[in-house]
């Protein structure tokens, strides 16, 4: 599993353990099956040779330990796709290859057996060791339909099991594996001869005899799904809805989260400091620059990232619950329409959601569109969502600026995001890629059903990770860069670390201060202002942690320690923000947020742009978007210090 900036977590076999391919169609439950035999201890990276991202765990069942690979989602294998061409590699055209599996686990939805059991088909022509998993059986009988795993087994001549994957229910499944691998490789089943279509449709009457003879029907009643798709999914209402759930997704997190962010912050800029600084007094290392660095930058700085932890876990967590509910297929296919009319195929709306997450792996999630067109277009579009980095600085301005709204704050920037998006795409469109096509968006709905308590917490904490990783990581670093930087004189008559150095007057300041005329017309050329803006291109995380860093130097807070940290720095950009912008706060306010939106991704976001679609269109969109990102700020800026 990779985190936000792609750091693997891994565990893995000795040379010589058995290897299990795991395969199945999108929305089968493979990857649940993954998570609940490995515990999710899994990395993910490219496969030799290919772009395509490829899971690899290790599952311990029984005394015996097995290497398993999670192929992408793939219905056949004839490949339409680069994840559906892997497959087919590794299974067929590589069969001498080290990584060729001792046996293959094809997960199968059970409320959409013939679907796929095609690749099931495919695979029993092969000399292979197969175990069909039948997942969604409790999907299934709420739509009348009922399997007959043994029947099903009997028709198709490999084991068949039942297994609940999103309630860890996977008993019986290590018993067949060990079973099968004592076993010779199972028999080729006879195909027709001719040519391609008359082998397919000998699968297709293969599948329709099992289906047959191994399926039980009740009289079809409309189900919950049906019912609630005709309002989701509906040309006028479905948008709406969507709507509707990102704004309660915003208003939930920054309400709920509001008192255990002032409750961390109260402790990081309280007892944490008063202790930190007592302890360094006893140990003789009371330096004012010494001080300096670990207080007003390690624990003030990071402290206020780490304030956000509340608000980031609940929004993963209710993505996580949307994701696990079904909704978020919905969203796609709400999406096609947009998608289509900036010239990209309804299925790239899927990294663009993931990019309001991470930039990152959305940038990777491109490898699943057909052309290089579409993939260069998507990568380019990707920066303009807000990733949760984004987030943490949109949340502490509603809050400082806006409290009784933060929420609808932060919901606005999200539309005004994805708006940019789009706009960003037609310009493209119409200018770069005037001759790219659109393709339809085939996906598969699952059925809506209740998320699983473990399953959406392990999806919630595996995201969280991700940011902690960065705050521990790239954050310390930055605020120890800014640090010395801060505590750099710039002018004559300071040392280093003089507790008398003006900010301002320091090496940061100074330089923060030769770029700030750039925003005189945003309403925000100030040195204080402008210069997170710069940390902020490392990881956008770090604009509040040099925020802090920067107050705390330039006016230490001698108030009671429950009034410390937020309040002060509330006030403190505030009267920043005032005073840059000529008594035009609100309009400075929002061209900020803009441009913060808008400009420059992250260090992180451009490798995997370099990575995906090289140096000359990862150089293009870094431009673009600078240049986009200042000119909106200044037309914001412009328009509502008139109006406001």
């Amino acid at each position: 599993m990779a985190d936000c900036h792609g750091a693997p977590v891994a565990e893995f076999a000795p040379v010589g353990t058995p290897t299990i391919a795991l395969v199945g169609a999108p929305n089968a439950g493979k990857s649940t099956l993954f998570n609940a035999l490995t515990g999710a201890s899994a990395t993910m990276g490219n496969y030799p040779g290919t772009t395509v991202e490829v899971s690899r765990g290790v599952w311990r069942a029984g005394g015996a330990t097995y290497n398993i690979i999670d192929f992408p989602g793939a219905y056949s294998l004839d490949p339409v796709s680069p994840d559906e061409a892997l497959t087919r590699e590794l299974l067929l055209d590589d069969a001498s290859g080290t990584d060729r599996p001792d046996i293959v686990l094809a997960a199968v939805d059970t409320s959409n057996l013939a679907r796929g059991l095609y690749l099931v088909a495919q695979l029993v022509e092969h000399p292979y060791r197969v175990v069909v998993v039948l997942t969604k059986s409790d999907v299934a009988a709420k739509q009348g339909l009922e399997v007959d795993p043994v029947a099903l087994e009997r028709e198709l001549g490999v084991p068949v099991v039942t297994l609940d994957p999103r309630r860890r229910d996977v008993g019986g499944v290590a018993e067949l594996v060990a079973k099968q691998l004592q076993q010779p490789a199972a028999p080729v089943r006879d195909t027709a001869a001719g040519d391609e279509f008359e082998q397919a449709d000998a699968r297709f009457e293969f599948i329709d005899n099992a289906v047959a003879a191994a399926t039980v029907r009740d009289e079809h009643r409309d189900t919950l799904t049906e019912t609630v798709d005709r309002f989701v999914l509906h040309p006028v209402w479905g948008p709406l809805i969507f709507f509707a759930a990102m704004f309660v997704v915003f208003q939930i997190t920054t309400t709920v989260a509001a008192p255990l962010q002032d409750a961390l912050d109260a402790f990081f800029t309280g007892p944490l400091s008063d202790w930190a600084s007592a302890g360094l007094e006893r140990i003789g290392l009371g330096y004012p620059f010494v001080k300096g660095l670990v207080v007003n930058g390690l624990i003030g700085g990071v402290g206020m990232v780490l304030t956000f932890v509340p608000l980031m876990a609940l929004m993963f967590l209710c993505l996580a619950v949307l994701e696990d509910s079904g909704y978020m297929a919905r969203a796609a296919v709400v999406a096609d329409r947009l998608m289509r009319a900036i010239g990209l195929p309804g299925k790239a709306f899927i990294p663009l959601i993931v990019g309001f997450g991470c930039n990152v792996p959305a940038i990777s999630a491109t490898r699943v569109l057909a052309t290089p067109q579409q993939r260069r277009l998507t990568a380019l579009l990707v920066p303009f969502t807000s990733c949760s980095a984004r987030l943490t600085v949109y949340v502490m301005l509603a809050q400082t600026f806006f409290p009784d709204h933060a929420g609808t704050v932060v919901f606005a920037m999200y539309v005004v995001s994805i708006a940019l998006v789009v706009l960003a795409g037609l310009l493209l469109k119409n200018t770069l890629w005037r001759t790219m096509g659109s393709d339809p968006l085939v996906i598969d709905l699952p059925t809506y059903q209740l998320p699983t308590a473990r399953l959406t917490f392990s999806v919630m904490w595996s995201r969280l990770k991700g940011f902690l990783h960065t705050a521990g990581g790239i954050i310390v670093a930055t605020v120890v860069v800014i640090w010395a930087l801060q505590s750099t004189p710039a002018v004559g008559g300071y040392g280093f670390g003089d507790e008398d150095l003006a900010p301002a007057d320091s090496v940061y300041g100074v330089a923060s201060g030769a770029v700030a005329p750039v925003f005189e017309p945003a309403g925000f050329g100030s040195w204080s202002l402008t210069g997170p803006l710069v940390t902020g291109f490392l990881a956008k995380e770090t604009v509040i942690s040099t925020w802090a860093q920067t107050y705390a130097l330039d006016d230490p807070s001698d108030l009671a320690p429950e009034k410390q940290g937020t309040s002060d720095l509330a006030s403190a950009v505030r009267a920043d923000f005032t005073q840059a912008s000529g008594g035009h706060m609100i309009a400075a306010v929002w061209a900020y947020m803009i441009f913060l939106m808008a400009y420059t991704p992250c260090v992180a976001t451009l490798a995997a742009q370099r990575r995906e679609i090289g140096w000359k269109w990862t150089l293009f969109g870094l431009i673009g978007q600078l240049t986009l990102a200042w000119a909106l700020a200044v037309a914001t800026f412009q328009l509502l210090k008139v109006v406001v």
